[in-house]
């Protein structure tokens, strides 16, 4: 990853680009924003929803950690499941450490184990962080921990509740450590390099998903078609929800128009929060057929369109 340095930044200073990698539902973006102190990437109890690389950025003592969030890794059957696990394979090729995230219930399941073989291929340092650690007794978290550990060689592990917090500030003070002497990439008061309009798209289809659950699995995406600040301060955004067929479209807008009135109140309070001003959020939804083979879709995510 080649990002070009602030300058004025101290010699003293550290700065590195750090992997988060994980079998979908297992925390990782739960963490980012943990870490952060702030919401830079969306979270859902649906599994597979981050699907770009969204950076998360940390200032910890003299070192700024930049967290590279990565899709979920699973076995991928359609066209765009493959392009989110080579886009978190790259992640972790790329990256200057990397955060191996287990879930401490599920234990070393078929999808742990499958990436503890694969995880062989990358040469980085790697840091065992076990999640979840309040759902199972100690001596079950202490015995995946060892069983971890005899699988390949980890710089440190650590037990954490990305939920709660715990050990989240220990996690923080490591990362900020283990990264590499340099100056800082970003300014020190930038979280994310995710432009807002991309945010408020995520933020967006987050809503969604936690509106319809089961109705609309991954037959949508979210593009900020404009982002306009007003002469009062305020905030109008235009967004467009994509599905691949008329009946999703009738689902997503709900009778009445209902559903999509719920998800535009509950997104449109979000981002508020986060820009500090009002949002007057405007969503569309419409029809594209077979989006999820369109190499262009693919670009504005930040995915790489696979051949096959």
């Amino acid at each position: 990853m080649t990002v070009e340095p602030v300058s004025g930044a101290s010699a003293e200073t550290r700065c590195g680009f750090v992997a988060l990698i994980g079998a979908p539902n297992v925390g990782k973006s739960t963490l980012v924003n943990a870490l952060v102190g702030s919401k830079v990437t969306i979270v859902s109890r649906k599994v597979q929803t981050t699907r770009a690389l969204i950076r998360g950025i940390v200032i910890e003592d003299n070192a700024q950690i930049i967290l590279v969030d990565t899709p979920g890794i699973f076995l991928p059957k359609r066209r765009l499941d493959r392009a989110m696990v080579s886009t978190a394979w790259s992640g972790a090729h790329d990256a200057d450490l990397v955060c191996v995230l287990l879930d401490a219930k599920a234990g070393i399941d078929e999808e742990a184990d499958a990436i503890l073989n694969k995880l062989a291929t990358v040469a980085h340092p790697k840091i065992l962080v076990l999640n979840k650690i309040d759902l199972i007794p100690r001596e079950k978290l202490l015995a995946l921990a060892q069983a971890a550990n005899e699988r390949m060689k980890f710089e440190h592990t650590f037990m954490i509740s990305a939920l709660s917090g715990d050990g989240v500030a220990d996690l923080r003070k490591t990362l900020a450590k283990s990264v590499p002497p340099g100056p800082f990439h970003y300014p020190e008061d930038q979280m994310s390099d995710a432009p807002l309009r991309h945010l408020a798209a995520e933020i967006t289809r987050e809503k969604i998903y936690r509106q319809l659950h089961q109705e609309l699995p991954y037959q949508s995406t979210v593009e900020t078609d404009s982002w306009t600040e007003r002469k009062d301060k305020s905030v109008r955004i235009e967004q467009t929800i994509f599905v691949e067929r008329e009946s999703q479209r009738k689902i997503v807008l709900g009778k009445g128009g209902a559903t999509i009135k719920s998800i535009g109140a509950e997104s449109r309070k979000e981002l508020a929060e986060i820009v500090g001003v009002p949002v007057h959020l405007f969503l569309f939804v419409k029809v594209r057929e077979n989006w999820g083979d369109d190499p262009d879709r693919y670009r504005e995510m930040g995915l790489e369109f696979p051949k096959e």
